[in-house]
């Protein structure tokens, strides 16, 4: 296996990352009809997360494996993103540890309270629960969730 690599988004990106968005989210949750909301992620995409996130990608052999953004300005990291294929491997630590060093003093993020995976897998990275709330576009109860670098760096 080829080594990871982190680089940072391009627009030449939005496809391949707003397909990556598309696809991991189906694959948690097939309930939901998430070809129906790829326009509406695309806007959101475009004039919420583009303009103030840093975006990393992480790809091995040219393929993209997944990205988080960052506002470094107001910690919040707003979407951790991992194809299903790399689920358990090398990729979402790689993509944390990015994170973090994106953002020093801390990250904040919202994740929905039935995505226990993802619970388990913040905690495991050194976040931990600061209280419940609403996601602000769909409603859907969430865990708000913060790491501080005095919380420790264990397994990050």
């Amino acid at each position: 296996m080829t080594a990871l690599i982190l680089r940072p988004y391009t627009p030449a990106d939005e496809d391949a990352t707003i397909e990556l968005w598309r696809r991991t989210w189906a694959q948690h949750y097939p309930r939901i009809d998430f070809n129906a909301r790829v326009a509406w992620w695309r806007e959101r995409w475009r004039k919420e997360l583009v303009p103030v996130a840093t975006i990393t990608l992480a790809e091995r052999d040219g393929a993209l494996l997944g990205f988080v953004t960052v506002d470094t300005k107001t910690k919040y990291l707003d979407q951790f993103v991992v194809a299903p294929e790399a689920w358990g491997s090398d990729v979402a630590r790689a993509l944390m540890d990015e994170a973090k060093r994106l953002s020093p003093a801390g990250l904040e993020l919202l994740v929905n309270k039935d995505n226990a995976r993802a619970i388990r897998f913040y905690e495991k990275h050194g976040f931990s629960y600061a209280g419940e709330d609403k996601n602000p576009v769909s409603g859907i109860a969430v865990n708000r969730m913060k790491w501080r670098p005095s919380q420790g760096r264990a397994n990050a």
